[in-house]
């Protein structure tokens, strides 16, 4: 079993939890990447950032431009991955950006850079299947998953092209728009759910709008996983460098309500 796989086969929906590399600063990020852990994230998202993040709202948005003005570098970024690869060798470890910083070097060098940090899989937000050739090859080559996204736009007709070559788990954004703006209504994702799983053979995580315990139970309940990000990302543009203790609470409680939300009551 992959350490992907080991965190979708827990007998409850996994918490996928996201922050970005270098925010603050690439000094405090490992910090708050241990609050995940200790909070009780099943997955890690690392964002890498960019200039121009467009599938991001305000808070992620700013989370990039807080981590370039500290001067984070690609360099920084799988410094950060292999040290946290040494610290948690059981927990996934996902990064999550944009095609620009992943390919500019090539992705055959990417890929190996990934690989050699201990990165579980990589989400390019902006690499539809049909450009696949661009990055995906690389990275399974290296063992590498290639995570894609699903919306809630992608049809009977093009979900099959989505899930070809995806692996690790499929990312359904459950609204049409930006990170932190809206949250879709439980049966749309109840439905969309249904849907996705007669096709896929891999989890499924739901993302997009999900801020609060009491958001994430009920997703829990229908999903193989539960994505929070901005709500983090708050809490770290709140907090600075001392965001590391405010974090783990409300991971924690994500936690609880993600991993209970399956329990009968008796």
């Amino acid at each position: 079993m992959t350490r992907l796989s080991s965190a979708f086969a827990k007998g409850h929906a996994a918490l996928v939890c996201f922050v970005t590399a270098g925010d603050p600063t690439a000094e405090a990020t490992p910090a708050i990447l241990d609050a995940l852990v200790e909070g009780g994230a099943d997955v890690i998202e690392l964002g890498m950032p960019f200039t121009d993040p467009m599938a991001d709202g305000p808070a992620i948005q700013l989370a990039n431009l807080r981590s370039l003005a500290a001067g984070t570098k690609t360099a920084d970024i799988f410094r950060i991955a292999a040290d946290f690869r040494g610290r948690h060798p059981e927990t996934p470890l996902v990064l999550m950006g944009y095609a620009n910083p992943m390919t500019t070097r090539g992705p055959e060098w990417f890929a190996q850079e990934c690989e050699k940090a201990g990165v579980d899989g990589v989400i390019c937000v902006d690499i539809p299947p049909e450009e696949d050739p661009e990055l995906g090859p690389a990275l399974r080559a290296k063992g590498v998953s290639l995570i894609r996204l699903a919306t809630p736009t992608t049809d009977e007709a093009r979900l099959p092209a989505v899930l070809e070559g995806s692996s690790g788990f499929l990312y359904y954004v459950s609204v049409a728009g930006i990170t932190g703006k809206q949250s879709a209504a439980l049966d749309s994702i109840e439905q969309a759910m249904v849907r996705i799983k007669a096709h896929a053979t891999i989890p499924v995580a739901v993302g997009f709008g999900v801020r609060t315990p009491e958001q994430a139970g009920p997703i829990a309940r229908v999903a193989d996983g539960v994505v929070v990000g901005s709500a983090l990302i708050d809490l770290i543009a709140e907090h600075g460098e001392n965001a590391a203790e405010p974090v783990r609470k409300l991971v924690s409680a994500l936690a609880e309500a993600v991993h209970s939300a399956r329990k009968v009551e008796s």
